[in-house]
């Protein structure tokens, strides 16, 4: 977002000192609340005008994300009310990856792509709506996981699919990129030239960098492929999906097997809570555990073999 902010419509950044005389548009001479709605928490955190964190949390979400949203503002708001509100999206599809301000166009088109992150941008897309009816006439600016990894080489960007595919964004677009990039800013000089960088959560990914530019990254098109995740499948022989469809079953219900019904959920057949797995004692949470550690170790050895 730093290197990106005066790209953001409607928002300029502030000088180190002094007003810019509009007080919509200073980012450094206001408090921001920034929030994250991830695919099984919603992290928020408010920051004053010299950018130290005044209050913030980690909720984690099971079912209600209208109750988890409404509280998290409700402690964001104790500690005094935004200037305005910057919220992390997974996805912008094609067209959105810069940061920029939310407008009825804006949630337009994201409502249009959710079909990229069925996980993602739907809770994402209801803490946009809350926070305009909370503190309505408050900014509101996007910034997308995208926008790190959209300049890939053409040999890490582009799917080995037809031209017009890819012309019409069927592409590797990459995830976790606010992550990626903070760790790139935090670390500076220390990162060193050529670095593999694990962002593991619930969703997980991995990225090579060189020089702190993103050169591949192990998501693709959507936020489910790449490694075995807690749920999500990673990685795919597309035959196994074929042979699905070719059984009858509907599409939905496939996007529903690979995102929410897969990877360590999958294989463990009982969870998919890494925390869970490693107290299971079981064969089944045991061999979850090691696909896991597996695919990490192998991207790391191909990510090497790339920067070299």
């Amino acid at each position: 977002m730093r290197r990106d902010a005066a790209q953001a419509r409607g928002l300029r950044p502030a000088r180190a000192a002094g007003s810019s005389r509009d007080p919509e548009l200073d980012l450094l001479l206001m408090r921001i609340l920034c929030v994250n709605r991830g695919s099984s928490t919603l992290k928020f955190a408010l920051f004053d005008d010299s950018l130290a964190r005044i209050a913030g949390g980690t909720v984690e979400v099971e079912g209600d994300n209208q109750h988890a949203i409404e509280g998290a503002l409700d402690e964001a708001s104790a500690a005094g009310a935004p200037d305005a509100v910057v919220h992390r999206l997974v996805h912008g599809g094609p067209k959105l990856h810069r940061p920029q301000r939310v407008t009825p166009e804006v949630v337009a088109t994201l409502r249009e792509i959710v079909h990229f992150a069925p996980i993602h941008l739907p809770p994402a897309l209801a803490c946009i709506e809350v926070a305009f009816r909370r503190h309505p006439g408050v900014p509101q600016v996007a910034c997308f996981d995208t926008s790190f990894h959209w300049d890939l080489p053409a040999v890490a960007r582009r799917l080995p699919l037809p031209r017009d595919l890819d012309e019409a964004g069927v592409r590797r677009f990459g995830f976790h990129g606010l992550s990626y990039e903070y760790i790139v800013s935090a670390l500076g000089p220390r990162l060193g030239r050529r670095a593999v960088v694990a962002h593991l959560g619930n969703g997980a990914s991995l990225a090579a960098l060189l020089d702190g530019v993103s050169i591949d990254t192990t998501m693709g098109l959507t936020p489910t492929g790449g490694i075995p995740m807690s749920t999500r499948s990673g990685d795919l022989d597309p035959g196994v999906l074929v042979f699905l469809l070719a059984r009858g079953m509907p599409a939905a219900e496939v996007e529903a097997l690979v995102s929410r019904k897969s990877g360590l959920l999958g294989i463990s057949g009982s969870s998919g809570d890494m925390r869970t797995l490693l107290d299971a004692g079981t064969a089944d949470a045991e061999l979850a555990v090691d696909q896991f550690c597996y695919a990490i170790r192998k991207q790391i050895g191909a990510y090497a073999a790339a920067l070299s």
